[in-house]
C-alpha cells in the first residue's frame, strides 16, 4: 500500500533548516537518529552482493509516492559510490500489484529495463495500464515484440522472481512502499531518504569487515 508517511514531507522539510543549524553547532551529534530516521531490523537479512553495501528499493509502479521518489532515485544513482550495489524489487502485495511487477521482470529478462522503467512508471500513472494487453501494447510502442513480452511476462523465471520479491518484503517487514533497505540491516524512514542512505553507507563502510 502507498506509504502515508510521504504526506508529511512538506512539514518535515520546513523543520530541516533549524535541525541542520543545531547539528552544525554540535558536529559530534550524528545527523540522523536510529529509531527516527531509520530502524535497525531485529533480524538482519543476508544480502546477495558480497563485497558490496546493498541498497534495496521496494516499490510499486502504481504507487504515487514511489513515482514521486523516482527522480530522487535517478539523481542519487548518478553519484552512487562504487562500493554500493543498488537493487530494485517490485513488490506485489495484492493481485492488482502483480501487473507492474511482472512487467518489470519481463523487461529485465528481455534486456530493456533501462529504457522501459521510467516510461513505464509514467504510463502507469498517466494512462492507467490495466491488464496484460495494455502492457503488451506499451512494450510494442517501445520496440519490444508483443509475443516475446507475453512469454516473459508469464515465464517461470518471472513467477520465481515475483515470489522471491514478496518473500524478501516479508523478511524485511515491509508493509508499505516505497521502502529502502540498507545492507539488509536498516529500514530508512525519513523524507530525507537518500541523505540517510548515504549516512548509513558511510557507517557500514567504516564497520569491521565493511
Amino acid at each position: 500500500m502507498p506509504n502515508p508517511f510521504r504526506r508529511l514531507l512538506p512539514i518535515i522539510l520546513a523543520c530541516a533548516l533549524p535541525l541542520a543549524v543545531a547539528h552544525a553547532a554540535d558536529p559530534a551529534t550524528p545527523p540522523f537518529e536510529e529509531g527516527k530516521d531509520y530502524v535497525r531490523l531485529s533480524t538482519p537479512v543476508p544480502t546477495d552482493t558480497p563485497g558490496k553495501i546493498e541498497v534495496i528499493e521496494m516499490f510499486w509502479y502504481g504507487c504515487p509516492h514511489c513515482f514521486d521518489l523516482e527522480p530522487s532515485v535517478r539523481e542519487w544513482l548518478k553519484h552512487k559510490p562504487d562500493n554500493v550495489a543498488f537493487v530494485r524489487i517490485p513488490v506485489a502485495f495484492g493481485a492488482s500489484w502483480e501487473l507492474g511487477a511482472r512487467a518489470y521482470y519481463a523487461a529485465e529478462a528481455l534486456g530493456v529495463l533501462d529504457r522501459i522503467h521510467e516510461p513505464l512508471f509514467e504510463a502507469m500513472h498517466q494512462h492507467k495500464l490495466k491488464d496484460e494487453d495494455d502492457l503488451a501494447a506499451f512494450f510494442a510502442e517501445h520496440g519490444v515484440d508483443q509475443d516475446a513480452f507475453r512469454k516473459a511476462y508469464s515465464s517461470f523465471q518471472t513467477e520465481t522472481q515475483l515470489r522471491r520479491g514478496n518473500q524478501l518484503a516479508q523478511r524485511y517487514g515491509v508493509r508499505g512502499v516505497p521502502a529502502v533497505i540498507v545492507n539488509g540491516k536498516y529500514d530508512v524512514r525519513s523524507p530525507r531518504m537518500f541523505e540517510v542512505v548515504d549516512f548509513l553507507i558511510v557507517q557500514e563502510a567504516a564497520a569491521p569487515g565493511g
